[in-house]
């Protein structure tokens, strides 16, 4: 079994994607010693794997902070980000700023774990991987990739002044405190221009009216903001997930969207439902529902995952139950 486990692991990556990345993870820059780990505050759920992220700056190089809620990278910065399941690493992801642009791409890893090859440009469907979902393991493919990252506002997600903030929200799910890489120490090691001193005198957070709405908007940003961002996106839903550190409107916008909003969405277990979120009844939102299914015509985020997250569920729950009835002085003025 476990031979032919390795046999369909490699025949699962012998196609390699076109573009400017090389066939290797090895030949990446990944072990140049030049990775510095960091962990956003609100990280993405991914059906229970455990990820480590790094990025990896040109020598003398720096990112432009200038704009709070969309920093420019350096030509040749890259991003990996791996998922491993029960010790065992599967995957990691790669982003680098090319000329033109950003280039993406998933490495697999082989099953004796001595390097990690291209993953094929369409993914890989139904890997063999122990304690995955059925134990098969779904590596996207590149659009899968481009479908998140391209329709946020600046394709790099988790590494912004709201997710390196020093003042990291408490109750945040699937946190992971281990890398202290924030604002104060991208500027301590002059990897970062132009940043506002604001940020550093009082670090980005949220304006919530409770920790936990805090938490569950965070939670959502991260999870939902990249396409749920603004009014004008093209997603046929209006709300407006995406916190802004340059705006601290955004979290009523945010409420606003959600709170006792009408649903143009009509689930074919549930047809009558028809308001996002009904303050004081988790149970009875299209939002809840939708991230409680993997219907396919249901589940969102629609990709990436296959089984829901049980601590952003209780989140999301915990915080609607604490809504009042009547939710009125959120909605946006």
């Amino acid at each position: 079994m476990r031979r032919r486990l390795a046999l369909l692991f490699a025949l699962a990556c012998t196609v390699v994607q076109a573009g400017g990345l090389p066939p290797l993870l090895s030949q990446s820059g990944f072990t140049d010693g030049n990775l510095l780990p960091f962990s956003p505050q609100y990280p993405l759920w991914s059906d229970g794997t455990s990820k480590r992220r790094w990025i990896s700056l040109p020598q003398g190089t720096r990112i432009d902070g200038s704009d709070k809620d969309a920093w420019v990278f350096p030509v040749g910065t890259r991003f990996f980000k791996e998922f491993a399941l029960d010790g065992r690493k599967v995957e990691t992801r790669v982003m680098e700023r090319m000329a033109d642009g950003w280039e993406f791409g998933v490495y697999v890893w082989r099953a004796d774990g001595s390097d990690a090859e291209l993953a094929p440009e369409a993914g890989v469907a139904a890997l063999p991987v122990p304690g995955a979902p059925g134990g098969r393991y779904v590596v996207p493919s590149r659009y899968d990739c481009l479908a998140c990252h391209e329709g946020a506002s600046v394709p790099v997600l988790g590494f912004t002044a709201l997710q390196l903030s020093p003042d990291r929200d408490a109750l945040a799910p699937h946190a992971d405190e281990s890398n202290p890489l924030d604002l104060r120490e991208l500027v301590r090691r002059g990897l970062i221009e132009g940043l506002p001193a604001s940020l550093l005198d009082t670090p980005p957070r949220i304006a919530a009216d409770s920790p936990l709405e805090r938490a569950a908007l965070g939670y959502l940003h991260a999870n939902c903001g990249h396409c749920h961002g603004t009014a004008d996106q093209s997603v046929p839903v209006a709300l407006r997930l995406a916190q802004k550190v340059q705006d601290a409107k955004t979290a009523r916008a945010a409420l606003g969207s959600m709170l006792g909003a009408p649903s143009r969405f009509r689930a074919p277990q549930a047809p009558d439902m028809a308001r996002i979120v009904v303050p004081g009844r988790a149970d009875d939102g299209v939002l809840p529902l939708r991230m409680r299914s993997r219907d396919p015509r249901v589940q969102m985020p629609p990709v990436g995952t296959r089984i829901p997250d049980p601590e952003g569920l209780a989140l999301i729950g915990r915080w609607i139950e604490s809504l009042e009835a009547d939710d009125s002085q959120h909605k946006e003025k």
